[in-house]
């Protein structure tokens, strides 16, 4: 056998024309977008529900709001917190903060107080851009009060909104927005950062430097940031790129209904789209009857998402038609499931193929080849730059031979720095030779496919989301009657995996699981809240007392 192939098994099946050792030039993430806004100036950029901002707009208010934002005192190494929805707000905040050589931050609207609290003292934020909705402005004006971060910027929502759809939001939702606190000089209105002038100069980050603090789970279920710089984000789309080359700089319209603050949009959506001339139909949120409606209004030709949200689109009844313009849609996030492949297939007249990220590698990692050589139920092969090999999980710097079972490793120049103020962290998460460790289990055939089989990580994926059972397990402990909780992920044909809780309570308590899910609805973000939650007299045990989730997993298997 070929020494390189025998290295490198996946070359046996490479997609013609894309090289794997193809040389990935070093970037930042500023640079690449002031080339596409060069390029592509007049081109529409941004599309919120029919109202559009050509490159040049955006430019302009991205240099606005970067000067704006550097009075505030914001420079290189600034932690800057964005939480928001899919807007032209997230866009222009992401790239000025960027331009200064600030670090973005990405918070999770859904998330509650106290969840953004704990991940801005991380962190280390000092500023935070928002809405003024409720209730989201005040979560992140609690964040000033207890002393989470020192400035909030506040984008009014209708300034974004075409004229008539803002007048029936006041109309409607009027109640919703929320006025600035007067007098408060710790709280900016974005429309003052956008009245500054454009700033001069050249961007002041290097490729080198960290570009944004992406939190993940990891492979222990404890939130942490993963330190992506942005010679790891470019690098990405570099990859991404070469693997798609039907995607024509200039020329392309991105559906973008996954929100920006996961690492899936924030690579593939928005990185790729903005700094390869596309034009991005953002929805702020989900909404499935706004979603159709927007495929038909707006025909994009580029659509990933996760295996949930296609699902959803097939059961709304999209037909051929909404569905004729695309031609690039990639699922990631969570496993594809093959009949839903197999209906968006028929529905769309495009390959939907599956890939596989996580967030420590900016994040793709593996697809399936856009077009010959999808192979339904393995996450395809790596992306060029990328060198995967399956380990051994108790001696991890021992690879496997091919068609065994092992922890799936990773190397290139897309993997993280490491995670943020957790050195030991690092370590544990990296094999001695420097590999990521991924924590999921696969098989690697002689083509260099991998089919993931099991997960080392005590976390539960909902519609690609990371959920972590520690933290519904902590909630539900918080409740007087509440002895002993385990949570673990069940299967649900919707979402790929929720959570399903099991409690058992004091002797004599009355709490009833009504109860419990009010408990827990208070405590809890959305996507967290277990979809089963049932009492028990006792919860599976080690033989050293310990709480046991394997017996609990076999039942849920067991009922299907």
């Amino acid at each position: 056998m070929d020494a390189a192939i025998a290295a490198h098994p996946w070359l046996n099946a490479y997609p013609q024309g894309v090289a794997w050792d193809m040389p990935i030039p070093t970037q930042t993430l500023p640079a690449m977008f002031d080339a596409a806004l060069q390029a592509h100036a007049a081109r529409p950029c941004l599309d919120l529900l029919g109202r559009r901002w050509r490159y040049a707009e955006v430019g302009d208010q991205m240099l606005r709001v970067a000067e704006g934002l550097r009075r505030l005192g914001v420079g290189k190494g600034t932690r800057v917190g964005l939480c928001l929805p899919n807007t032209p707000f997230y866009v222009v905040a992401y790239f000025a903060a960027l331009r200064l050589g600030a670090v973005v931050v990405n918070f999770n609207p859904l998330y509650t107080q106290a969840e953004m609290a704990a991940q801005a003292a991380d962190a280390g934020a000092e500023l935070m851009v928002t809405l003024d909705l409720d209730p989201l402005l005040p979560r992140v004006l609690a964040l000033l009060e207890n002393g989470s971060v020192r400035q909030v910027v506040v984008c009014r929502f209708t300034d974004a909104l075409p004229l008539l759809k803002g007048l029936a939001f006041r109309l409607v939702q009027g109640k919703r927005i929320l006025s600035l606190p007067p007098g408060d000089a710790r709280v900016v209105p974005w429309r003052s950062l956008l009245a500054a002038p454009p700033m001069a100069g050249a961007p002041a980050a290097k490729p080198g430097d960290l570009a944004v603090l992406q939190y993940t789970g990891g492979t222990t279920g404890t939130p942490k940031a993963a330190m992506l710089s942005h010679a790891n984000l470019t690098a990405n789309l570099y990859q991404v790129h070469a693997w798609a080359p039907v995607y024509r700089p200039g020329q392309e319209r991105v559906m973008a209904v996954l929100p920006f603050f996961h690492v899936f949009a924030l690579t593939t959506v928005l990185n790729a789209g903005l700094t390869w001339g596309a034009e991005l139909v953002l929805l702020p949120r989900f909404d499935i009857a706004t979603l159709l409606a927007t495929l038909r209004r707006a025909r994009p030709t580029v659509f990933h998402g996760v295996p949930t949200l296609f699902k959803a689109v097939l059961d709304a009844g999209a037909t051929p038609a909404d569905l004729a313009s695309v031609k690039l849609c990639i699922s990631g996030g969570a496993p594809l499931p093959l009949e839903v492949k197999r209906e968006f297939d028929a529905a769309s007249g495009c390959s939907l193929v599956e890939g596989y990220g996580l967030t420590e590698a900016s994040p793709v990692a593996f697809c399936n080849p856009l077009e010959g050589g999808n192979r339904a139920g393995t996450i395809g092969l790596p992306l060029p730059g990328v060198r995967a090999e399956i380990r051994d999980p108790e001696a991890p710097e021992q690879p496997m031979p091919l068609g065994e079972r092992g922890e799936l490793c990773l190397a290139g120049p897309n993997i993280m720095q490491g995670y943020w103020q957790r050195p030991e962290d690092t370590a544990r998460s990296f094999t001695p030779d420097g590999m990521l460790r991924t924590g999921d289990i696969g098989v690697m055939d002689a083509d260099g496919y991998v089919t993931l089989v099991d997960r080392l990580k005590d976390l539960i994926i909902c519609s690609g989301y990371n959920v972590y059972p520690r933290v519904i397990e902590e909630a539900l402990y918080e409740h007087h009657d509440v002895v002993a909780a385990t949570v673990v992920g069940m299967k649900d044909a919707y979402r790929g995996e929720s959570p399903a809780a099991f409690v058992q309570l004091k002797p004599g308590a009355a709490t009833t699981v009504a109860e419990l899910q009010a408990h827990l609805k208070a405590r809890l973000n959305p996507i967290e809240l277990p979809k089963l939650l049932e009492l028990r007299a006792e919860l599976p045990r080690t033989a050293v007392g310990k709480l046991s989730k394997k017996e609990l997993k076999a039942e849920l298997e067991a009922r299907g």
